[in-house]
């Protein structure tokens, strides 16, 4: 495993930021590691770099133990904080020399790193005159500067416009090919656009560790219909591939079906058979984003 956690807690005073949180992710993952403000994501990530100690628990990475030897562990690490500590007065390869120079890397790594981040075109420049996307380039490129195994990103793309979004979301894909990723966001989509699996905590304790298609494949299909009349349920759980139902409001109802199939055709026909009249229909199919505010909230 590149990262194995187990039974990590961690409390700030009388605040319980982490609860025996325990999970492992291998070679080639892409992690989406989710949760509401407060949940303990940012503590959780600075504990696995050994910025932070625990008050219980183990953290290996790539099976070296955190605690116990953090700078071998380290070494093994490639960290994007949230708030990205760049010099802003170096210029882009200076920085990058300095970070090689900390890592005692062989300065040919900086033209590699450059060119796989995108940052060729602005190179030459200062940070302070990058914009934020190129910025957020320049710290994974010091990421990724000493070939580490374990990529670690705290919400790597906050405040950035469209286009940025959508490059540093591909360099991520690219990077998690060969390497384990765990990274933080808030932007849904972009967790089920590149990620294998799915990481949600909330008041410090790990709610859901699950892959991404074993999500998609759990979510219910849920339609919304409004009849003309009123209908007992008894009569909706005949309905094939039913799975659960609710009256919402006056004859209208949530039902919820075990299948894929989009079962709108197979409602329709029910209430022809039951001399019903729809007067309205529409599927409700969960997606991330609904699942994160049910379970969060």
């Amino acid at each position: 495993m590149s990262i194995k956690v187990s039974s990590i807690s961690k409390n700030y005073k009388a605040q319980k930021a982490l609860d025996t949180v325990s999970f492992s992710a291998e070679k080639g993952q892409i992690i989406g590691f989710l949760g509401p403000n407060g949940a303990g994501k940012s503590t959780m990530m600075k504990i696995l770099t050994g910025y932070i100690t625990p008050d219980s628990g183990e953290v290996l990475i790539d099976d070296i133990n955190v605690l116990k030897q953090p700078l071998l562990a380290q070494q093994r690490i490639g960290y994007l904080p949230e708030h990205n500590p760049l010099y802003s007065e170096m210029y882009v390869k200076e920085y990058l020399q300095f970070c090689a120079a900390i890592y005692k890397v062989d300065k040919k790594q900086i033209t590699a790193c450059i060119e796989k981040v995108g940052l060729l075109p602005e190179a030459h420049k200062k940070i302070h005159q990058l914009s934020k996307g190129y910025q957020q380039r320049v710290g994974l490129a010091a990421a990724i500067l000493h070939d580490p195994k374990v990529l670690i990103l705290d919400e790597p793309t906050t405040g950035l416009d469209p286009n940025q979004l959508v490059e540093i979301r591909a360099l991520i894909k690219v990077l998690g090919k060969n390497k384990t990723v765990l990274f933080s966001t808030h932007i849904m989509q972009e967790v089920e656009a590149i990620c294998d699996r799915v990481i949600i905590i909330k008041k410090g304790k790990l709610l859901i560790d699950k892959n991404i298609d074993t999500l998609k494949e759990n979510n219910l299909q849920t339609i919304e219909v409004a009849f003309n009349l009123e209908i007992e349920q008894k009569l909706l759980e005949k309905l094939q591939y039913f799975a659960s139902c609710e009256e919402v409001s006056k004859n209208t109802w949530h039902i919820s079906f075990n299948t894929s199939d989009d079962m709108r055709t197979k409602v329709f026909d029910f209430a022809q058979e039951n001399s019903l009249k729809i007067v309205a229909l529409k599927t409700l199919n969960k997606n991330l984003e609904t699942l994160f505010r049910e379970i969060t909230i």
